[in-house]
């Protein structure tokens, strides 16, 4: 149809315009477009007048105005018999169709709070993906040792997760993982405002990346710990339940005599130095283990080798106490030692005092009765070794700034742990001073085997520790 018939068309009585009448500069595929736009637009106000709208001010006129429009737009368009409408119909209808699935496939995509991959469930306390849950579970069971070759500052994400362990277990600790649940089974889900609950109040100032960089840092104090404790103690969970126990004594054999006999005060001292001498040999294995996990305390290398000296000589009596816990039978008045030695109470009452061993089994009980795992017996051993005030250190502020971290790292882990345990942070710090006057008392009964130090013949190590002097073939 050229221009003249056109305008013939549009004077005469043609009836409703057809798609030949609209301007010739319109692509078939535009026109298409255009109907499914108007046919929207339509059902769009037909809704709203279905369902009803809030009345705003201004706002009826406006709708009326656009209903005239469109309802003088739609004269021009073809019957929804024609293929046009037909055509924008199906196209609309795909388009809700690929919408809804895009909506319902975001919907259905949860990310692993680990890596980012799409998290297949609720695992060890945290939603994450199964690559990330059977690591973690490996890395608890075979009790791995990772190292980092960047300071622990590697991206952990779906493309670079395998690449650093250490980063990757760290990571897993940092988003709420629980060592407990790999070893006990299902643990409930912790709500946001509980886990919230376990950071201080200045962290609510602060931004979500500093956040986050925060409880990284806590947790990678958390990991170093964890590991260097599971390395260097021999009364781990694990490792008693495979211990194999044995009667032993710290009496050498005699031969008893048939009568009585009255012994001497000198005699009487040189059986207790004897049994002191092989005690000592029950302990020292201890010294070595303690030594190595002070080195790995996170900040402790970092001082000098003086104040290294004072905090490991004067803290290793309460650090072994805090250890040896578990040990510590009252019901049946037996300590048992990591080669499954069991000694009884009666015998360590001659060593020291029967006194200061009932404050032992109790202290020991005590610290039992809060069921802390082994992570959180580290954390505690590394607060009990990082004591600032212990006489004699050239730069206590180091030291109190290394236990404060540790601190905040116990109450984050105990926080997480031990949801439901309100008050069992401060009754384990409460613990602080308790062994530390035993720490005091230990050390005044070690003032007279100090003396009596030509009398007996003990290990090198074990003198060291304690400040004993020692024999020249030993020096």
């Amino acid at each position: 149809m050229d221009a003249g018939d056109r305008e013939q068309a549009s004077g005469g009585e043609s009836g409703p315009l057809t798609i030949d009448d609209l301007p010739a500069f319109y692509s078939s595929d535009e026109l298409e477009q255009l109907a499914g736009q108007i046919s929207q637009s339509l059902e769009q106000e037909q809704s709203k007048e279905h369902h009803g709208v809030f009345p705003v001010p201004g706002f009826q006129e406006v709708s009326s105005s656009r209903r005239v429009a469109a309802e003088a737009r739609s004269s021009t368009i073809p019957t929804p018999s024609s293929p046009i409408h037909k055509s924008a119909g199906k196209e609309e209808q795909a388009g809700n169709i690929q919408a809804a699935a895009d909506s319902n496939s975001q919907k259905q995509y949860v990310p692993c709070k680990v890596c980012g991959d799409r998290a297949s469930g609720f695992h060890y306390g945290v939603t994450s993906c199964e690559g990330c849950k059977g690591f973690f579970r490996r890395s608890i069971q075979k009790q791995i040792e990772y190292r980092c070759l960047r300071d622990g500052k590697c991206m952990v994400i779906r493309l670079s997760r395998n690449r650093c362990q250490y980063c990757r277990f760290k990571k897993c600790l940092a988003v709420g993982m629980s060592r407990d649940s790999v070893r006990y089974g299902r643990v409930p889900k912790r709500s946001k405002s509980q886990d919230d609950s376990s950071v201080t109040s200045t962290d609510c100032n602060m931004d979500q990346s500093a956040l986050e960089n925060k409880q990284l840092a806590i947790y990678d104090i958390i990991l170093n710990i964890s590991q260097a404790h599971h390395t260097n103690c021999l009364v781990t969970e694990d490792r008693i339940k495979n211990l194999r126990r044995k009667p032993s004594s710290l009496m050498q054999q005699i031969s008893i005599p048939s009568t009585p006999v009255q012994f001497s005060d000198e005699e009487l001292e040189a059986q207790k130095l004897s049994m002191w001498h092989c005690l000592a040999g029950f302990i020292t294995p201890a010294i070595n283990s303690v030594v190595e996990f002070a080195k790995r305390v996170t900040g402790f290398p970092e001082l000098n080798q003086d104040d290294q000296l004072i905090l490991i000589k004067c803290g290793f009596f309460e650090v072994w106490l805090t250890r040896m816990a578990r040990m510590f039978n009252k019901t049946e008045g037996c300590l048992t030692f990591e080669d499954g030695s069991i000694i009884q109470r009666e015998e360590l009452g001659v060593v020291f005092s029967p006194d200061f061993v009932s404050c032992m089994f109790d202290l020991a009980q005590s610290l039992n009765q809060l069921n802390l795992n082994d992570t959180e017996i580290g954390l505690f051993c590394a607060i009990v070794l990082a004591t600032p005030d212990r006489k004699g250190l050239e730069n206590p502020k180091a030291v109190e700034t290394i236990q404060d971290r540790l601190i905040e790292a116990l109450k984050l882990q105990i926080c997480r742990n031990h949801s439901t345990e309100e008050n069992l942070f401060g009754t384990t710090i409460v613990k602080l001073p308790q062994l530390r006057t035993l720490g005091v008392q230990h050390n005044e009964i070690l003032e007279w085997y100090r003396a009596q130090w030509n009398r007996v013949r003990l290990p090198p190590l074990f003198s060291e520790i304690y400040d004993i002097s020692k024999h020249e073939e030993d020096m």
